[in-house]
């Protein structure tokens, strides 16, 4: 059963879906980080730095524009957070074959990181996995694939 709060005169259910798909996605990405962010916590990384450096680290050097295309964020967005990955020294600028343009790559400390919050991530992906089941995760990741799609 629904935990009750009292809203304003009303005694509302506090976890009842919406009818809108948006609201039910949205909230629930703000869930799943969260709870991403709390199991990884003892690293030091929040998911969405995770998510940055390992997708740097397995592509090697790339734009900020590329990287921003394969994590589907707006560019502006990217470039803010990249900031306190570089001067955490997560990441580097360096020389491309372009002078115009300032490839990103992760640095050793950026490896370190990776490696000490990887069991943590492991941890949590495993209890998503158990609590959803692998047809239930795989189902689920086709689902988003298709939300994805929506935007394409």
């Amino acid at each position: 059963m629904n935990k009750i709060e009292r809203i304003g005169k009303q005694n509302l259910p506090v976890h009842r879906p919406s009818k809108c798909a948006c609201t039910n996605v949205r909230r629930a990405s703000r869930a799943i980080t969260k709870f991403y962010d709390m199991a990884m916590a003892p690293s030091g990384l929040k998911i969405t730095q995770f998510a940055m450096l390992r997708n740097i680290m397995v592509s090697g050097p790339l734009s900020a524009s590329e990287l921003a295309q394969i994590l589907r964020l707006d560019r502006t967005t990217l470039v803010r957070n990249l900031k306190f990955l570089e001067a955490d020294k997560y990441i580097e600028s360096v020389n491309g074959a372009d002078a115009r343009m300032r490839p990103i790559a992760i640095t050793r400390k950026g490896r370190s990181a990776i490696e000490t919050a990887l069991p943590y991530w492991e941890k949590a992906q495993a209890t998503i996995k158990s609590r959803l089941g692998v047809e239930g995760l795989d189902k689920f990741i086709s689902v988003l694939m298709d939300i994805e799609a929506l935007a394409e």
